[in-house]
């Protein structure tokens, strides 16, 4: 009898406690026709879910935000109008079990997670969430029977922001043919559509780079000995190890006699001539290509030569200044098959003259597809720049009670408009501060008026109850504050912009070290470029000094 109450009591439960418009006994069979199966993570975003749109004010039309793509999407599609489809679900996969529903047009919301010191009462939930053990070992019916009982108990509700470029509507714009492959796809992803440029879930069902015999143009190939009047397919390069490196002979060079002897003691047996005819529409030679390549890529303060040598075109530096790379479009036009480019480290800095950059093709003849490719993934924006370093007005603020009250000397200022002067810029006024945040933030509203176009402040940035420097700052009312940096000596380095004007704060560390964060940073802001939290942890690769005796810093890995 006892058996039976309890049953009834928990048949009972199934149908009073509600998931969104459902119980939960019709929620859990409506999880397993939609999903596949009622899973665990389903049937908790149904509560997660449900309690989200009871914070929202009624009426609210909403979208959604699911920081994870197991189940939890699910769960907003089945409880809300919000799917993939519609474009009103966005999936962040974060790897966190968390949804957000936020008005769509203000971008206010409610977020949801799981709060994991709440799962300690229940110890199924919290094997399950935290993969404690392997899934066959779990008790299912225990695991349901506690998320039951818990439902949204288990979770943080809170109230959160979403960014301004969430907010807008999303668009496809136009539509064209992919000239490769011919499919339909809109014209923002490039030249070609994604799955051209490399993205595609697909293997390639033919591949040169895969394939038993190497696909290529049928090319006229004769002996050396025949060579008489025949004029070179391509650059040929002899080397001489540690002396000479450098084309012997160029594409359409035409053949004497006495370079049989040449050719063959360069280890050429057999060559590719000219025949009078291209191989087809669907090749095209490594000349042709670089330069290709070499023009896309050539963005403001580079040139290049169209003369190209051994297939390769060089990028060289036309003005001094700070060499910027697209490092992500980089990587990409890599992965594409048969060509590459390899160029100098993203922000460092180069003098006119200097090469920066190379590029070329890597057979003979590349394939038109992936000639297509390659310049699909280069686009209409340039790869690599120089960016000039602009001279600026500078404010000086240097912080420090010992230094304000004339107990110590001040050492800051000479470092500084050292670094400063060698970049064209000047000091125009220099401001003592006690490590007072008052005062500090006196300071920077003083040198604002003053007409700096950047601030530097020096120290106050540790972790001493004196360091009052980034208080002081944040009281005058800066923004898009980044404190802390993967670069040794610097990591307590600050950047942050009050108005129009950048603020650069450099630790105390300056003072001993010749060569610190400050000069990775400081051509950076001169060059106008700004620097997220990305890549100040992109500087992490080569953010390490050595720290040598004698630094030879920009002739060292710091900052490569």
């Amino acid at each position: 009898m006892r058996s039976q109450h309890i049953v009834s009591e928990e048949n009972s439960r199934n149908n009073s406690l509600l998931i969104g418009p459902y119980t939960y006994s019709e929620f859990f069979e409506a999880a397993r026709n939609f999903h596949g199966s009622p899973a665990p993570g389903l049937i908790l975003g149904g509560f997660m879910v449900s309690e989200a749109i009871k914070y929202l004010p009624e009426g609210t039309i909403f979208d959604a935000i699911s920081e994870t793509s197991w189940c939890l999407p699910d769960a907003v599609q089945m409880l809300s109008l919000c799917s993939t489809g519609n474009g009103w679900l966005k999936v962040f996969n974060l790897g966190i079990y968390a949804v957000t529903l936020y008005d769509k047009y203000s971008g206010s919301g409610i977020r949801v997670s799981i709060d994991p010191t709440a799962l300690e009462d229940w110890p199924e939930i919290k094997s399950w969430f935290f993969k404690l053990k392997p899934k066959k070992e779990q008790n299912t019916e225990r695991l349901h029977h506690e998320i039951k009982m818990a439902g949204a108990s288990i979770c943080k509700v809170e109230p959160r922001q979403v960014k301004p470029d969430l907010l807008k509507r999303r668009e496809k714009g136009s539509i064209a043919i992919c000239p490769i492959c011919g499919e339909a796809y809109p014209t923002d992803f490039g030249a070609v559509c994604r799955s051209c440029q490399g993205e595609g879930p697909y293997t390639e069902i033919e591949s040169s780079a895969n394939s038993s015999e190497f696909l290529r143009p049928d090319l006229k190939i004769i002996p050396v000995e025949q060579i008489e009047g025949k004029s070179a397919l391509h650059d040929m390069t002899r080397i001489a190890p540690g002396v000479h490196k450098a084309a012997e002979f160029v594409k359409g060079q035409n053949f004497k006699i006495g370079d049989i002897c040449r050719l063959q003691q360069m280890g050429k047996n057999r060559i590719y001539v000219e025949q009078g005819e291209s191989p087809g529409e669907n090749w095209v030679h490594e000349n042709d290509a670089a330069l290709k390549f070499a023009e896309l890529m050539c963005g403001e303060g580079l040139t290049f030569s169209d003369n190209v040598c051994e297939g390769k075109v060089n990028l060289v530096a036309d003005r001094d200044g700070l060499f910027v790379a697209d490092v992500d479009r980089l990587i990409r036009f890599n992965l594409v098959d048969d060509v590459m480019v390899s160029s100098r480290r993203n922000g460092c800095l180069v003098k006119k003259g200097v090469k920066v950059a190379g590029t070329r093709a890597i057979p003979l003849y590349l394939s038109k597809k992936l000639f297509d490719r390659a310049t699909a993934v280069l686009g209409n924006t340039p790869l690599y720049s120089i960016k000039p370093l602009l001279k600026k007005k500078v404010g000086l603020l240097i912080t420090g009670t010992e230094i304000f009250t004339g107990l110590i000397e001040d050492k800051f200022d000479p470092v500084i408009r050292g670094k400063i002067k060698k970049f064209g810029s000047e000091v125009i006024k220099t401001i003592f501060a006690p490590d007072d945040r008052d005062s500090i933030s006196s300071a920077i509203n003083e040198l604002k008026n003053a007409g700096s176009e950047l601030i530097i402040t020096t120290a106050g940035l540790s972790v001493d109850p004196d360091d009052v420097t980034r208080q002081g700052l944040q009281d005058s009312g800066v923004t898009d504050m980044e404190y802390g940096a993967p670069i040794l000596p610097g990591a307590m380095t600050l950047l942050a912009h009050t108005g129009e004007v950048k603020i650069l704060g450099v630790p105390a560390c300056a003072l001993y070290f010749r060569t610190t964060s400050l000069d990775l940073l400081l051509p950076r802001v001169l060059a106008g470029i700004e620097t997220s939290r990305l890549d100040l942890a992109r500087m992490a690769d080569g953010g390490f000094c050595m720290e040598c005796k004698v630094c030879t810093y920009p002739k060292c890995p710091f900052g490569k």
